[in-house]
């Protein structure tokens, strides 16, 4: 995984990005294939532009969680799923 690129209208239509190894490809998936993978709270407010968001979703190659209580955290936790799994 090496990016994800934020939707904010619509969280769902963002796209994880993921180099495959062996070619290099860059492939894009949508986000919303991946919200199974998170049972946790969803919130309503987003936060842009107010004290409590550090804009990690401006950047497309930060994939740190984010802390604030904004309705995109939660894809930043499925980012964090993602990036843990076994690679080969």
């Amino acid at each position: 995984m090496i990016g994800y690129q934020i939707n904010f209208g619509q969280l769902d239509l963002g796209f994880f990005l993921f180099n495959h190894i062996e070619c290099g490809t860059t492939l894009g998936i949508p986000a919303g294939n991946f919200k199974d993978l998170y049972n946790g709270p969803v919130f309503s407010e987003q936060l842009l532009g107010t004290k409590a968001c550090q804009e990690y979703c401006l950047h497309l190659d930060q994939l740190d969680p984010c802390p604030a209580k904004c309705e995109c955290a939660y894809v930043r936790e499925i980012l964090q799923t993602v990036r843990q799994w076994p690679k080969k």
